[in-house]
């Protein structure tokens, strides 16, 4: 078991968990922990390798687990996948709404590649898997159980950081989401929830192109504990084993060292 665990048991026993971005970091310590905690999952990324690694090791663990291949920025390959997860797992009634990408660089540099990089896959894949399983998550609650829709954000959502204005601008717009996603969905018993973390230890920040913001970022990695990817895991996991009419809805994570 994780360090980071403070949930035992199998709250989660009988849920149908999907996490997107499930590869590496942050979706695959969450896949890991929701399947130890009772879930069954779909695992969903581009890498298939890398799912069917992680998936694996959840089977071999005890738990249950599939992978689907799929890059959330293409609208019907998303609702195929949630047509799958139908097929193989049952009704999701916890959706990880996870993937993302990072890419910094002062806004004159004009790198609109990678502005629209950020805006398809932190934007347009979020909405993707929102359209996809939303029905999966009105079903659920319809039928008296548990229903999450929770979307991973960052701090920089809130925050004033020099060369993250595009990064920054998409995960505003999923902080701000979540709020009116609330008043359609709190009233149907679906949870909506998002989290912002700091300076995590994954492969984002490898992303990262711009020297100084490279630099910035490596620094921050060796001069403060950073939060681990469990860490994010036990939230999201806290989460959806709250009960059911508890509604976690915005939880900031910051190593406890992170002054920005």
């Amino acid at each position: 078991m994780s360090p980071a665990a403070l949930l035992t048991g199998t709250p989660l026993a009988g849920r149908v968990a999907v996490v997107s971005g499930a590869s590496s970091g942050i979706g695959a310590a969450t896949a890991l922990r929701l399947a130890e905690l009772g879930a069954s999952v779909a695992a969903l990324a581009r890498r298939k390798d890398k799912l069917e690694e992680l998936t694996a090791s959840i089977s071999a663990a005890g738990g249950t687990a599939v992978a689907i291949a799929v890059d959330v920025t293409g609208r019907e390959a998303v609702a195929t996948a949630a047509a799958q997860v139908a097929d193989r797992l049952g009704t999701a009634d916890l959706v990880v709404n996870n993937a993302g990408v990072q890419l910094i660089s002062p806004i004159t540099d004009l790198r609109q590649d990678d502005w629209q990089r950020q805006i398809d896959l932190n934007i347009t894949g979020v909405m993707n898997v929102l359209g996809a399983f939303l029905p999966h998550l009105t079903a659920a609650a319809e039928a008296g159980r548990p229903a999450d829709l929770i979307t991973t954000s960052s701090i920089a959502a809130t925050r004033i950081l020099e060369k993250f204005s595009v990064y920054s601008g998409t995960k505003a717009y999923i902080s701000h989401l979540t709020r009116l996603l609330r008043v359609e969905l709190g009233p149907r018993n679906i949870r909506v929830a998002t989290i912002e973390p700091g300076m995590v230890d994954t492969e984002l920040p490898s992303h990262v192109t711009d020297p100084d913001a490279s630099a910035l970022m490596e620094g921050l990695l060796t001069e403060i504990d950073p939060l681990r990817s469990a860490d994010v895991a036990e939230t999201v996991a806290f989460i959806a084993a709250s009960p059911r009419h508890v509604n976690l809805t915005e939880i900031t994570i910051l190593p406890t060292a992170q002054a920005v």
